[in-house]
């Protein structure tokens, strides 16, 4: 839908949930509950969860719930179907953070479809292009060293709070221009707004975040540096100065999904390698192979999932979906697809290379990929080299926050 980015207005999108508002058109057999994000099978075991979705589920079908009915889509050709076609799926209004409706904006690049994404987008091409990216790899390595120092002569840590959070958060607040004593501020309103179901608590952490960012972009206004906000607040789109709501809506946009998504990816990891020591000894045995590796880590180890809105009418396998309808790419699930990847829930570094859904697809694909892919290189290297054998801590009971972005609250280990 063709949206003016500079003078945002809230979209009239009805929100539906619940079993007493299914559109009549929806099929009673296609109607489903399956607690994607929330539910107690989910989070019992996510992964698990939703590999088993393909046995389970037909590939097309309505979820209800009393956060918001939605079609879903579990298998991997829809999935890219759906990232590929904007014109079919569009992404306004599409993000469920709360918003103040006098106050709008739009999240930018995720809410702008093309024609006008890619403008936006090549603001940060320099910043997340390959060859920029691989030029942190050095602080990168210092970085994973520096973390494991402080931990390696104890004999074990808990990897989530010791490493798994600030590896990556580190590198994006130093990316941004933000302070790093600020980090666990930072991850704790980002927690707040991402996996909380009281719609209270998310408001609130979106007051908090967009109050402080606010301060920042006046800030770097003045004093401009060469960071990625900064970058935001003095860039110009079709020549001429971004406004305010374009610049807030970029600034957090990125703040909001750069603070939660390889942490959890890491923490996935970690707790499965702790599991499996033979697994860590094949990475070890294979430096060579650290490319397929990761990618195929990250396949198993998706976290997060890509919602849209239906901008017309149209039919999916036979089933009729109809335009102001959400829509969700489950994309664990699609990366489970065994279709497209035989024997899904088996981690297989050797596996045939297909495109994995992990940082979605399609021109909203994640901005931040390479950066993502180079940490969790880069952090199996380090780790592996000074610590070949560890294992998840005894009894642990591995835990599982409600929410968009799926990892577990604690991976405590041992060597």
């Amino acid at each position: 839908m063709a949206i003016d980015a500079a003078h945002p207005v809230p979209p009239q999108f009805p929100r539906v949930a619940g079993r007493d508002n299914i559109p009549g058109h929806v099929p009673a057999e296609l109607v489903r509950s399956v607690g994607i994000a929330t539910g107690p099978e989910f989070l019992a075991a996510p992964h698990e969860y939703m590999a088993g979705l393909h046995a389970k589920m037909p590939p097309v079908f309505y979820d209800v719930s009393d956060y918001g009915n939605a079609w879903h889509l579990i298998k991997h050709e829809d999935a890219l179907f759906m990232l590929r076609h904007p014109e079919i799926f569009t992404n306004e209004g599409a993000t469920p953070f709360p918003r103040d409706p006098d106050d709008y904006f739009y999240f930018i690049p995720i809410e702008i479809d093309p024609p006008h994404h890619r403008k936006y987008r090549a603001i940060l091409d320099p910043v997340f292009s390959p060859k920029a990216v691989l030029a942190l790899e050095g602080k990168i390595r210092a970085l994973c060293n520096d973390l494991i120092d402080e931990f390696i002569d104890r004999g074990e840590c808990e990897f989530t709070t010791e490493f798994g959070r600030p590896l990556p958060v580190s590198v994006f607040l130093d990316l941004m221009g933000l302070p790093q004593d600020k980090r666990d501020t930072f991850v704790k309103w980002a927690v707040d707004l991402l996996h909380s179901q009281n719609r209270e608590t998310m408001a609130e952490a979106m007051q908090l975040i967009s109050s402080y960012l606010k301060e920042v972009i006046a800030e770097k206004t003045d004093s401009p540096d060469d960071r990625v906000i900064s970058r935001i607040v003095h860039a110009t789109v079709d020549d001429r100065p971004m406004s305010p709501p374009e610049i807030f809506g970029f600034v957090i946009f990125l703040f909001i999904g750069g603070l939660d998504t390889v942490f959890a990816t890491l923490n996935n990891i970690w707790q499965w390698l702790g599991q499996n020591p033979a697994r860590c000894r094949e990475i070890i045995a294979e430096p060579d192979n650290i490319n397929s590796q990761v990618e195929e880590l990250l396949r198993v180890y998706s976290v997060t999932f890509s919602g849209r809105m239906l901008a017309q009418d149209h039919v999916m396998r036979g089933v009729a979906m109809k335009k102001g309808e959400r829509i969700t790419a489950v994309l664990p699930a699609c990366n489970y697809d065994p279709d497209v990847f035989p024997d899904p829930t088996t981690v297989d570094f050797h596996r045939a290379r297909k495109p994995i859904l992990a940082f979605a697809g399609g021109v909203h694909s994640c901005m931040g990929a390479h950066l993502a892919r180079l940490e969790v290189k880069v952090a199996l290297q380090e780790w592996l080299r000074r610590i070949p054998e560890f294992a998840l801590k005894p009894d642990t009971r591995i835990e599982y926050r409600p929410g968009g972005v799926v990892g577990p609250e604690q991976v405590p280990l041992t060597w």
